[in-house]
């Protein structure tokens, strides 16, 4: 059965999750460092131990063909697609196959930047366009994956 995996500490589209998975009945697991409010019905809450990447090697470990992963964290992304999953990105970006490879050198390429002292700052402030995307995206895949 098509399940929704959210990598939630730090996700800003959680709310938007919630209403694509009521509207198809579908159960969501929110994993995370620490505790959270959850709305209840098919949404559970994962408390993991606050090392490095707990949630998400529970989360790459949990995911199977077709689940869906709600994720911005790339290496996250590479693995769960690894094991057949499809994965979102908070503003609507969906990893696949084709485009994973590039986003981990990206990140790469750019945290060496930030290391150097050449770049700083970080992504720009998330918009109500990426909040109205990654809703889009999101039911999209749904439907994708349901019919198959």
């Amino acid at each position: 059965m098509l399940h929704i995996y959210v990598d939630a500490d730090a996700c800003p589209v959680k709310d938007e999750v919630y209403k694509v998975a009521r509207r198809y009945g579908l159960p969501v697991t929110l994993v995370a460092n620490s505790w959270m409010r959850v709305p209840g019905g098919d949404v559970e809450l994962v408390v993991v131990d606050q090392g490095r990447d707990e949630a998400d090697d529970w989360i790459a470990a949990a995911a199977e063909r077709d689940d869906i992963v709600v994720t911005g964290d790339i290496p996250l992304a590479a693995r769960c697609l690894d094991r057949g999953a499809r994965v979102l990105g908070h503003k609507g970006r969906p990893f696949t196959a084709a485009n994973v490879g590039e986003a981990l050198a990206t990140r790469h390429l750019l945290a060496q930047l930030r290391d150097q002292g050449i770049m700083g700052g970080g992504p720009p402030p998330f918009s109500a366009k990426d909040r109205s995307l990654f809703l889009q995206k999101l039911d999209e895949m749904v439907n994708a994956i349901k019919r198959g």
